[in-house]
């Protein structure tokens, strides 16, 4: 059965029949700002711990379903990573849930992270908003859950999660991180397939980067991107002689049949060295292609959806104040470690265990 099928599939035969503030949270880890002639775009600013670390768990595809017994590991998958890891920041890429009751579903897999207190951002997946809400109105449920710090969307920006969070040490900002939308399905003229990240998106983030810029006396401020579905250059890498893969790749990348240019946009601007995904369940790994890093996220949910990279899990990016980098990792359930991995642009391969794919 084709990938498109089973999800289809699965989503009917699954679906259900039936803290503190966040004013709170976002004032003792992170706080709102604006930055310099970017006043209609606010930037949610953390900080690192005291010993210099700060963590982000991410979170994909979870696919959780109220009520659904098939979801229950998804749960206990999303207690033991939050638990285990204790993280400063957790981003969720998408595919948050798979089933009415849709409102329910998102906030019962999201109440864990506001029960620890814990900020996190979300950026839609595709089937987000394939049940009885909308797009935005799945949206402002995630935003209303305590905790949740993704901001209102924008007129004249496409989608709704797309968000700026930075990383400042007493110095200013050393990291810079990107949530897209890159929305659901397309249907151009009868030929229907994944969405993409747009052209006004891009423009929303070339003013942020060249803003980061200029604020850093011209120096590119080191950036990563996150959203759910692979952009074509993960197939382009894929298939190249010239990758450096670590982790497992079960399945082919299932980007949109469009590239709008996003990472060429990257490139120019010179700041994102890293791409961070999901969408794709069979996927867990880090490659290596030209100058930029390519990763998927570890399977978080359960047996709503296929899978069959083993235990779902996490991927956790850590982060040390004043170093070039950072360290990712992914904790599978049952808190096994692998693809323990210390990552800067400038490395010619990665190092650590290669896993068959």
């Amino acid at each position: 059965m084709e990938r498109r099928d089973f999800l289809k599939v699965a989503a009917l035969s699954g679906a259900a029949i039936a803290v503190p503030g966040i004013d709170a949270v976002a004032g003792r880890r992170g706080s709102v700002r604006q930055e310099s002639g970017m006043e209609d775009k606010p930037v949610t600013d953390f900080k690192f711990r005291p010993d210099g670390k700060f963590k982000i768990l991410q979170f994909t595809d979870t696919h959780y379903v109220s009520g659904d017994r098939r979801s229950e590991r998804a749960m206990a998958n999303v207690l033991q990573m939050l638990d285990v890891e204790k993280p400063d920041l957790v981003i969720h890429t998408g595919d948050i849930i798979f089933g009415n009751p849709a409102e329910k579903s998102a906030r019962e897999i999201l109440q864990p992270i506001a029960d620890r207190g814990i900020p996190f951002a979300v950026t839609l997946g595709n089937h987000d908003s394939d049940f009885e809400l909308s797009r935005a109105e799945i949206y402002d449920v995630i935003r209303s859950v305590p905790g949740n710090i993704n901001t209102p969307a924008r007129d004249g920006l496409y989608g709704f999660s797309n968000d700026v969070i930075t990383l400042s040490s007493a110095k200013g900002v050393e990291r810079v991180f990107y949530l897209f939308d890159s929305g659901s399905y397309i249907d151009y003229r009868g030929e229907k397939g994944y969405d993409y990240i747009r052209h006004s998106q891009i423009g929303w983030y070339r003013e942020h980067s060249e803003a980061f810029t200029k604020s850093n006396g011209g120096s590119p401020i080191p950036s990563m991107a996150f959203f759910h579905i692979a952009v074509r250059e993960f197939t382009d890498g894929i298939r190249s002689d010239s990758r450096d893969i670590v982790g497992t790749s079960c399945e082919n990348p299932c980007p949109s049949n469009y590239n709008s240019g996003l990472v060429a946009n990257f490139k120019e601007m010179g700041d994102v060295e890293a791409v961070v995904c999901g969408h794709d369940h069979d996927n867990d790994y880090v490659m290596k292609y030209g100058d930029m890093f390519y990763i998927f996220g570890r399977f978080s949910g359960c047996d709503t959806v296929y899978n069959n990279v083993g235990p779902s899990g996490a991927r956790i990016f850590e982060f040390t104040e004043g170093e070039e980098g950072f360290r990712t990792y992914i904790r599978k359930y049952g808190s096994d470690l692998e693809q323990d991995l210390s990552l800067h642009r400038g490395m010619s391969h990665l190092s650590g265990e290669k896993k068959k794919f």
